[in-house]
């Protein structure tokens, strides 16, 4: 028996079973493809982001940084996102005529870039739990397939009143190739969100360090 024929001869339940993996299948490489995309460009663009907008704060050009970190040459970049809350913040503050004190300015400043990290780390995260959740679940829609694929073996045997190979082969087949594809789909999704997470913790740990240079930098102008 090939591959093919094992695939006609199962059950609607195991269709409907080796279905809901393939589109589990299509769902984690769809998302681990977009989110590879993403932060590629996030990399890469704030890569050439940081010695820009550093140039610009370190000649006092406050309104060239904000335009800056609005580019759409930028648009990916998460650390464009957050430096350009913390500046517009700042800016209007400086604009409204300075009835804050210097430390409720740098107050709301700081409270700011926190809801931008928050925001752009969200926006980041988009997607990856999916990965999670199919490496968790993949398995046990495999093996609810593999449970249907033992009751027909079963079945068989009633039928046939026997039970020779031939009567519980078929089964035993589309049980074993139900829990292939749970297997199949997981693994790539358990790859796929340890990698992403990896790039997510160190995105992370950028946003938090210019955070603080950016904060760093206003103390230092306001002194």
């Amino acid at each position: 028996m090939d591959l093919v024929e094992m695939f006609r001869q199962m059950t609607a339940a195991a269709w409907a079973v080796a279905i809901v993996l393939f589109i589990m299948s299509f769902w984690s490489i769809g998302v681990a493809i977009e989110r590879f995309y993403t932060f590629g460009q996030a990399r890469k663009q704030s890569k050439l982001y940081a010695p820009q907008v550093a140039k610009h704060l370190k000649d006092g050009r406050l309104k060239e940084a904000i335009a800056l970190s609005g580019s759409k040459d930028f648009r990916y970049s998460h650390l464009a996102k957050v430096v350009m809350a913390g500046l517009q913040e700042y800016q209007f503050q400086q604009e409204s005529g300075g009835a804050l004190q210097r430390e409720d300015v740098l107050d709301t400043v700081r409270r700011s870039i926190q809801r931008a990290t928050a925001l752009t780390g969200s926006d980041l995260k988009k997607g990856v739990t999916a990965l999670a959740t199919i490496g968790s679940t993949a398995p046990f829609v495999g093996l609810l397939g593999t449970v249907i694929g033992v009751i027909n073996a079963f079945v068989g045997i009633g039928s046939t009143g026997t039970g020779s190979i031939g009567a519980v082969s078929a089964g035993i087949a589309e049980a074993l190739v139900e829990t292939a594809l749970g297997l199949f789909v997981a693994i790539p999704a358990v790859w796929f969100y340890n990698y992403l997470s990896n790039r997510l913790e160190y995105f992370n740990v950028e946003m938090d360090n210019s955070s603080s240079e950016l904060v760093d930098y206003f103390i230092k102008k306001t002194a």
